[in-house]
């Protein structure tokens, strides 16, 4: 996970192995979608509540976008798509 080892983006260990990072980007707790072309893994980003209880109707996402992928709209595309699905994931009591 070359944006973990980078350590710009986000405030993980860099020197994480890689299961511990995918248990991170992989938890429970979470919704994990990837963009892919042709089976090649073109960014990442996961959704989940932002809080338990009365903050569960916000959204908190983490994305990454591979750097061979810059400039494609997959960041774009793949923010858009959680906008879309964090709606969707809104408790029905919640205004």
């Amino acid at each position: 996970m070359p944006v973990i080892r980078e350590g710009a983006t986000y405030a993980l260990d860099s020197g994480m192995s890689d299961a511990d990072a995918l248990h991170y980007w992989l938890a429970a707790d979470r919704e994990t979608f990837v963009a892919e072309d042709d089976g090649v893994v073109l960014g990442t980003y996961y959704l989940r509540a932002n809080q338990a209880g009365g903050g569960k109707h916000v959204c908190n996402c983490g994305y990454m976008t591979a750097a061979a992928a810059s400039g494609r709209g997959i960041a774009r595309a793949m923010c858009e798509h959680s906008l879309k699905h964090a709606r969707a994931w809104l408790p029905s009591d919640a205004v």
